[in-house]
């Protein structure tokens, strides 16, 4: 009887799961969301102005430490792969914009940041701690996701964008 009790619990808590979290092979959501850097500051934009793109979309806050190492491989990252058809774009969680505009003094992009301090798009992907990176392809389903960043992501963040260059 326990064992089928335990069964049960396990398929209600992964199912419940998977419907709160966008999961790989899910089409991305768009939430259009005010610039803080990109082409127009202050301006909505969203993933779907980069449609037809292998997407990196990043989730970061100024507090996060892992970020501080990201931010630097990202923009490198979006510099050498920008045209082959690959964007990285930042979304700021960030309560207060000063703060985000302090840490960006430090660590300088040339992505898009969008600003999010009320939380839609971490809310709408489940994201659960930071940094949490999506891996989004041309036809906009997410092929990859990841939390957190450590210094051996690298490769294979390249290698997961390099397979889905082939494979497009």
């Amino acid at each position: 009887m326990r064992k089928y009790f335990l069964l049960a619990a396990f398929i209600l808590l992964t199912n419940h799961t998977h419907a709160l979290a966008l999961d790989v092979e899910e089409q991305a959501i768009d939430i259009p969301l005010p610039q803080l850097i990109g082409s127009t500051p202050g301006k909505l934009s969203g993933l779907k102005d980069h449609q037809g793109k292998i997407i990196y979309l990043d989730f970061w806050a100024s507090w996060c430490g892992p970020c501080r190492q990201s931010f630097p491989f990202l923009n490198k990252l979006r510099n050498e792969y920008k045209d082959k058809g690959v964007e990285v774009i930042a979304i700021n969680v960030d309560a207060d914009i000063k703060e985000a505009l302090s840490f960006l003094k430090d660590y300088p992009v040339d992505y898009p940041i969008l600003l999010d301090p009320q939380g839609k798009m971490p809310s709408a992907y489940n994201v659960r701690g930071l940094p949490t990176a999506f891996l989004i392809d041309r036809k906009g389903e997410v092929f990859y996701r990841h939390l957190g960043f450590q210094e051996r992501d690298k490769k294979w963040i390249k290698a997961l964008i390099d397979q889905k260059l082939e494979e497009q």
